[in-house]
């Protein structure tokens, strides 16, 4: 198990000038200085989700310098999936490189499902706490106040890593959001306005912050401040709701910071591309440079059954001008629940934005599979081009489709252009680097 010094938490160590065994593993994994990652450990621009009850963990950092990472989203719901295709969705999830998994589960069984998740996931684990706590009574509005921060208390003692909070949404933005074309979509943020509206109250995860610091500070959990007023369509991009919440959720991560708390802010999910690099560079003005986490975002709205190439268009310019941590996105988006080929989809579709946006940034190591991609192909290393393949499974399926079996590993061409008209053997021969 790798965790925190006994008692404290990783900014707690990292303040003391301790590094800790997690801050050592991701310094190893992002090739820098040990002291560096815990320095900004303790300064809050990179954050290490580790509860030390995740037993499987093998932890990662995200943020300053950091490699931009991925998270994918899976879940059941009350009528779709089950536990074993949750635990299937974890090893898929796992399987092509992802870097943290969120466990969105709704309807019964939800303690059991978390529970296998974190013992199935070497990577950081998520939740939204506030779906189970939904799951208690039958109108959201009767929810009681001591419910929302229970379920945070629970969840942490079982494992989770981090956490959504949606403590950014107050009462006072609610009409802002009711201007709007499409409204609240967030369904965190839509619940909490609808107990706020129906009780008369201010946010409970508002006023009882102190309280969700010190279960977190307990457990060494990670807070995801979510944005529970992201914008749902590109007219609601960069609104007053957007941005008043996001005022918020720069003062609570001041007092997460001061509580010993690691804290990263969630940001919007739909938004035009030429919006999306001043959106990044404000919330790291209003947040301090605390780490951002970014759903796509998704740079048009009329692709449904594609949105996971829309939004790892933007996904990329928003990683390329600072985000650090992409949501996935995936072929299902706004119209169902994926399944092990959506994830499998999605999933590659932002590991390619955050590569290019690693590359782009000069990120170390970042381009060195590339290049040796470039001397397999040069040389037709068909076996070599497949290992560094982001997707191995998927580019052997797609070349050996058009191939008869004994040529799909040794051809000095590929089934697109066939051996005469193939342009770098005949570049090889037209320069001398290989006789006809």
């Amino acid at each position: 198990m790798l965790s925190s010094t006994s008692g404290n938490t990783q900014v707690d160590a990292a303040r003391r000038g301790d590094v800790t065994p997690a801050v050592r593993r991701v310094a190893s994994r992002e090739g820098l200085d040990p002291a560096l990652v815990s320095e900004r450990v303790a300064n809050g621009t990179v954050v290490i989700p580790a509860n030390p009850a995740h037993l499987s963990l093998d932890p990662v950092g995200i943020g300053l310098g950091m490699s931009v990472k991925v998270n994918v989203n899976l879940g059941r719901s009350p009528t779709s999936s089950c536990l074993s295709e949750e635990v299937a969705k974890v090893m898929t999830a796992l399987k092509y490189g992802a870097d943290a998994v969120m466990d969105l589960s709704t309807g019964p069984g939800i303690d059991d499902v978390r529970q296998a998740v974190i013992d199935a996931s070497t990577a950081p684990v998520g939740t939204v706490p506030v779906y189970q706590a939904a799951e208690s009574v039958d109108r959201f509005e009767d929810l009681d106040e001591d419910v929302f921060i229970d379920v945070v208390r629970r969840q942490a003692i079982q494992g989770v890593d981090f956490m959504t909070i949606h403590a950014g949404i107050l009462a006072a933005h609610i009409p802002l959001a009711a201007r709007r074309k499409i409204g609240i979509v967030s369904r965190g943020g839509a619940l909490m306005a609808r107990w706020m509206v129906r009780n008369g109250r201010e946010n409970p995860y508002f006023t009882r912050f102190d309280e969700i610091l010190e279960i977190a500070s307990r457990h060494d959990v990670t807070l995801s401040l979510g944005d529970g007023l992201r914008p749902g369509c590109l007219a609601d991009a960069s609104d007053d709701a957007q941005f008043c919440e996001l005022d918020t959720l720069g003062e609570l991560t001041r007092r997460a910071r001061a509580a010993g708390v690691q804290v990263m802010i969630e940001g919007p999910g739909h938004m035009p591309f030429d919006q999306i690099a001043e959106n990044m560079a404000r919330q790291k003005r209003v947040c301090d440079g605390a780490p951002f986490y970014v759903l796509g975002p998704l740079v048009t709205d009329i692709a449904p059954g594609y949105d996971h190439i829309t939004g790892a268009i933007g996904a990329t310019m928003a990683a390329v001008s600072g985000a650090d941590f992409l949501c996935y996105v995936t072929p299902k988006e706004h119209l169902g629940l994926p399944d092990l080929e959506d994830v499998r989809t999605g999933l590659i579709a932002f590991k390619i934005a955050a590569h290019a946006a690693d590359i782009a940034k000069g990120h170390p190591g970042a381009r060195e599979k590339d290049d040796l991609m470039a001397d397999a192909r040069c040389s037709f290393d068909w076996d070599g081009q497949f290992r560094l393949a982001m997707d191995p499974d998927r580019a052997r399926e797609y070349h050996a489709i058009t191939l008869p079996q004994a040529e799909h590993m040794t051809s000095e061409y590929c089934s697109m252009c066939g051996e005469k008209y193939c342009a770098l053997r005949n570049s090889a021969i037209a320069t001398g680097r290989k006789a006809e």
